[in-house]
């Protein structure tokens, strides 16, 4: 082989396999050859020793424009990048309209391609009476999933669309392919319960979630699932916080209709009961963190009911918590520096392998299931050389020293078994372990593929 642009060495996680003194090429952006032993000559060659070379991960769902705008895009992906995160997903909710246009989403890819450092897909979303013609559009411009809420946040960023309008989106959306994501809660229960709570002064942590009953989430649920089995389209519940969702998703799948459920790494991580008292609000997210299902959850992994995982970052600022009532503080926390080292360090700790199912959860099976496979999501030739490199040993969280100018974290002070020490995006070095050394637009906005297509 011709001297190639950079080898980068270590304990390589490909697909089915890990290649002990192995290597990667990388020319072009792309990986052009792996192998173990000797390697080609390159004009940069990295050793990263006794530490993984692992695919870089995938956050299938990230919030980076839900505050700032599309300004949130530069420091979400700075964050990104230092957890070894080299592509987010993002979801369409920005400050201030959400992604329903194909102007919109041009606009968004403008931002994308000036201001991220690592790479961004994006969802589409549908305003509260819009019609369906955007929808071809937006999916041949390559959006790679739509997003609807049956809970609404917020009357134009973030509606609630109701469940004829779902219908029709669901029709538009099964021809092309596009999988269709859920927040999945019934509002009527839920204001009807946290008004009750409201009346009764029961404002503090503990009744968030009460306030959000696991029956308001199953509703929501099956009557979506039902409504993805009667038109053939591909629905995803985005989060699910109960073991029996799974087991709902679970029934739906093995009858041959098309449904999956996502999970949100804060529900495996931490319990409201055991958490709560110290955490308060900096844990407060929708559907809540629920007491005494953690393992249930866990079990749900185990038997393949899990989609992916990912880390649902939401970039609000430390005072948004600061409420006097529960149900004034913002839902959703930071969580792309502590996606891998905590899923990581929790695969390691039930005794599983925790290279390859951190691979297989936070990059095959999301780079599969947003159509950016085989371009990304493994170590293999032809693919992006998208890489993290973690290195195992023990450290402590400080979410003083992220790069996500949010400077907090429920993950705090919590030890992991593994760091990221760098991140390559398309061959492109970002973080070194310590500092970030990329520029904004290094990221591009990637695309959802035409199916055979790379």
């Amino acid at each position: 082989m011709a001297e190639v642009e950079k080898i980068i060495r270590g304990r390589l996680v490909v697909p089915g396999e890990i290649i002990e003194r192995g290597w990667l090429a990388i020319s072009g952006g792309r990986i052009v050859a792996t192998g173990a032993g000797d390697a080609p000559a390159a004009r940069d060659v990295h050793d990263a020793g006794d530490a993984w070379v692992m695919p870089g991960a995938i956050d299938g769902q990230t919030h980076a424009g839900s505050y700032q705008g599309l300004a949130g895009i530069e420091s979400t992906t700075r964050s990104a990048v230092a957890g070894g995160v080299t592509t987010i997903v993002d979801m369409p909710y920005d400050n201030p309209d959400p992604l329903t246009t194909l102007a919109r989403l041009n606009a968004k890819v403008d931002a994308v391609n000036s201001l991220a450092h690592c790479d961004v897909a994006l969802y589409g979303t549908v305003a509260k009476g819009q019609d369906m013609s955007e929808i071809a559009a937006l999916a041949r411009a390559g959006i790679c999933a739509l997003k609807i809420s049956w809970f609404e946040n917020h009357p134009v960023r973030f509606p609630r669309i109701p469940a004829d309008q779902t219908l029709d989106l669901l029709e538009a959306a099964a021809p092309l392919g596009l999988p269709v994501g859920l927040h999945n809660e019934d509002q009527e229960i839920v204001l009807a319960r946290i008004e009750r709570m409201k009346r009764q002064g029961r404002t503090t942590f503990e009744w968030h979630a009460p306030s959000r009953p696991e029956a308001a989430e199953m509703a929501a649920t099956a009557a979506f699932l039902e409504l993805g089995a009667d038109t053939g389209a591909h629905v995803h519940i985005v989060h699910i916080s109960t073991p029996r969702g799974y087991d709902l998703v679970d029934q739906y799948r093995h009858a041959g209709f098309k449904a999956t459920g996502e999970m949100c790494l804060h529900y495996l991580i931490f319990d409201a009961a055991e958490d709560g008292p110290r955490l308060g609000a900096l844990m407060k997210v929708g559907p809540p963190i629920r007491a005494g299902v953690r393992q249930a959850l866990w079990a749900a992994v185990d038997r393949g009911s899990v989609e992916f995982i990912s880390s649902d970052h939401s970039s609000w600022p430390v005072t948004n918590k600061k409420t006097p009532s529960i149900f004034d503080a913002g839902a959703g926390i930071p969580g792309l520096e502590t996606l891998v080292p905590a899923l990581f360090t929790a695969f390691a700790a039930r005794g599983q392998s925790a290279p390859q199912k951190t691979a297989e959860y936070l990059s095959e099976r999301p780079a599969r299931f947003f159509g950016l496979w085989p371009r990304k999501g493994a170590l293999m030739v032809g693919a992006d050389a998208d890489i993290m490199i973690l290195e195992e040993g023990s450290w402590t969280y400080n979410s003083a020293a992220a790069h996500d100018d949010l400077n907090w974290s429920p993950y705090d002070g919590q030890t992991f078994s593994a760091r990221v020490a760098a991140t390559y995006v398309r061959g492109q070095q970002a973080w070194d372990g310590a500092s970030i050394i990329s520029r904004p637009g290094l990221g591009r906005y990637a695309p959802r593929l035409p199916a055979g297509k790379d």
